[in-house]
């Protein structure tokens, strides 16, 4: 396991949580009063799914490092989640629906559970030999 790597990719999800939790305060300060979960809560994709998971996994002795492949779809799923969550709550402090909001967050979960299911494809091929 490449500690390193794991390090950076949490550091950098925390960077990106920090950045979302700002917006989403600016953007509700001037927002009349009105505000949004979705805007709100946006912040946890990154912090949770991206700097918890990857500190966890850096701190794993027995777990291999995911391939790129594996490691892109996860960073799309949380991206399209974290995306889908301020769109979401622009569209409600607007007043207003979007279909794309169920885009977002459909996308999100298709590119997460892809990634979980190839990553535990390779760990049981991994330890098959």
């Amino acid at each position: 396991m490449d500690k390193k790597v794991c390090e950076k990719i949490s550091l950098i999800y925390l960077i990106v949580s920090v950045i979302c939790a700002v917006f989403g305060a600016v953007y509700e300060k001037f927002s009349h009063g009105v505000y949004s979960y979705s805007m709100i809560y946006a912040f946890l994709f990154p912090l949770i799914g991206g700097a918890l998971v990857w500190s966890i996994i850096g701190k794993a002795e027995k777990l291999k490092m995911p391939g790129g492949a594996v490691r892109n779809l996860y960073h799309s799923g949380i991206a399209s989640f974290t995306v889908g969550s301020i769109f979401n709550g622009i569209i409600e402090i607007y007043g207003t629906e979007s279909v794309f909001v169920y885009v977002y967050m459909i996308t999100g979960i298709v590119l997460f559970v892809s990634s979980i299911i190839i990553f535990l494809i390779d760990f049981i091929r991994c330890y098959e030999q």
